[in-house]
């Protein structure tokens, strides 16, 4: 299938969690939405949230994300 074709995708919401970075919760979400959907094509990051322990330091980046993938 070439890109100019018409195409139909469906989009699904996804949190990633990484103990260091936006980024790798980011990247955290594709991967494992990647492991289980055939043909993700793009995300739209929807959220970005954390967790602060009790020395005031971020235990964790949780990102929301809307993560599509092509419908065959």
């Amino acid at each position: 299938m070439s890109y100019g074709e018409n195409r139909v995708y469906k989009k699904i919401e996804v949190i990633g969690i990484s103990a260091t970075s936006v980024e790798g919760a980011i990247q955290a979400a594709v991967s494992r939405a990647h492991e289980s959907l055939e043909k993700i094509s793009w995300f739209e990051v929807q959220e970005i949230r954390g967790h602060v322990n009790d020395d005031g330091k971020i235990a964790e980046y949780q990102v929301v994300l809307k993560v599509a993938f092509q419908l065959l």
